[in-house]
């Protein structure tokens, strides 16, 4: 089965250390995420995160399915990055790596998303059709969001 990759690059006219605070705070994720979504915490969130920590969401993310998602945070790398991975939920595979580099005058965020679809030849051909589309939307979203949060560079 193939595996697939997504790649995003935001300037954001904050410091390292400003947007750590933000996104080291499992609690942005819903502010961050499109509403039609239903995006909800059930545990988890009570900290910044760290290597080990469990989160358990709640996604509405196609047809008005709602699907519970787990996810750990295996690597943290204080102001540079961090990465997630799916326990449980959707995906076969989803390995989420965000870093965050400084540049003149702000910095520079990247996410790179490695993910295995379901079903076989089934979810092969659901994901040109639909899931690539939906996981650029939400990341566009994203992206407005924090221009919106934070400005534009």
């Amino acid at each position: 089965m193939k595996i697939f990759q997504i790649k995003t690059k935001q300037k954001l006219p904050i410091s390292a250390s400003e947007a750590w605070k933000f996104l080291s705070n499992p609690k942005n994720l819903a502010e961050i995420t499109p509403k039609y979504m239903n995006f909800k915490i059930l545990s988890g969130a009570d900290r910044s995160i760290f290597a080990g920590q469990i989160i358990q969401y709640k996604v509405t993310p196609i047809l008005g399915i709602t699907l519970k998602w787990v996810t750990e945070i295996t690597h943290v790398k204080e102001n540079e990055y961090f990465v997630d991975e799916q326990r449980f939920g959707p995906y076969s595979l989803w390995h989420h790596k965000h870093f965050i580099k400084e540049i003149d005058g702000g910095i520079e965020m990247e996410d790179i998303v490695d993910y295995k679809i379901p079903f076989g030849i089934l979810g092969q051909i659901a994901h040109p059709l639909f899931i690539k589309n939906k996981l650029r939307d939400i990341f566009k979203f994203r992206e407005k969001k924090l221009v919106k949060l934070f400005g534009k560079l």
